[in-house]
């Protein structure tokens, strides 16, 4: 079972917490921490809320507005529901948004 979710973070460092208390396990070798559960966890960052417009030649005519809020996108594995403390960031967007999972809809 796979689930698809969409969050909504006040800051990178907010989103990156809630990511690194997820359970890990830690390679004995490399000392490198891998997400436990396949989980496929994307960072989309602060996305447009108006985007740019350019010339033909590339120059920016109006600048773009960003949101103040920073985007993840997550294909949990295993999941009925969003984890413990993730549900309060979950969002709501008109068909898939910005970003999909190859072969998925929001």
């Amino acid at each position: 079972m796979e689930l698809f979710k969409k969050y909504e973070f006040n800051s990178k460092e907010q989103a990156e917490q809630k990511i690194a208390a997820l359970p890990h396990t830690t390679d004995d070798l490399t000392e490198e921490r891998y997400l436990d559960g396949g989980h496929t966890i994307v960072h989309l960052g602060h996305l447009w809320i108006k985007e740019p417009d350019y010339d033909a030649d590339g120059e920016v005519l109006t600048e773009g507005v960003s949101s103040d809020k920073y985007s993840v996108d997550v294909l949990w594995q295993g999941l009925e529901s969003s984890p413990y403390g993730w549900a309060s960031y979950e969002i709501s967007v008109e068909g898939n948004g910005s970003h999909t999972f190859a072969g998925r809809n929001f």
